[in-house]
């Protein structure tokens, strides 16, 4: 009995350029807000929070091509990375 498939996905030439750009937004944004934490609890030993970085997304001069709940969605990431990273402390 089989209980799942698997299919692969070949996707078109502007498909394939779309989520490109898509992943290299998505990095760079994960990356820039990361090291904003960073500093702040470098600097300050205080932590930024995830809704303080959410407001700041519509201030990005990231592409506007990438729907904003992914951004969003990103920053909530860097989040629950953060938060894991200082559970485990």
């Amino acid at each position: 009995m089989q209980k799942s498939y698997k299919f692969r996905l070949y996707p078109t030439k502007k498909q394939e350029v779309t989520l490109n750009k898509t992943l290299d937004v998505c990095r760079h944004i994960y990356n820039e807000f990361l090291a904003d934490r960073r500093k702040a609890y470098e600097q300050c030993n205080q932590g930024l929070s995830t809704m303080e970085q959410l407001y700041q997304v519509q201030y990005l001069e990231f592409d506007t091509e990438v729907h904003s709940q992914v951004k969003q969605d990103v920053i909530r990431r860097v989040g629950k990375s953060f938060d894991a990273f200082f559970q485990t402390m």
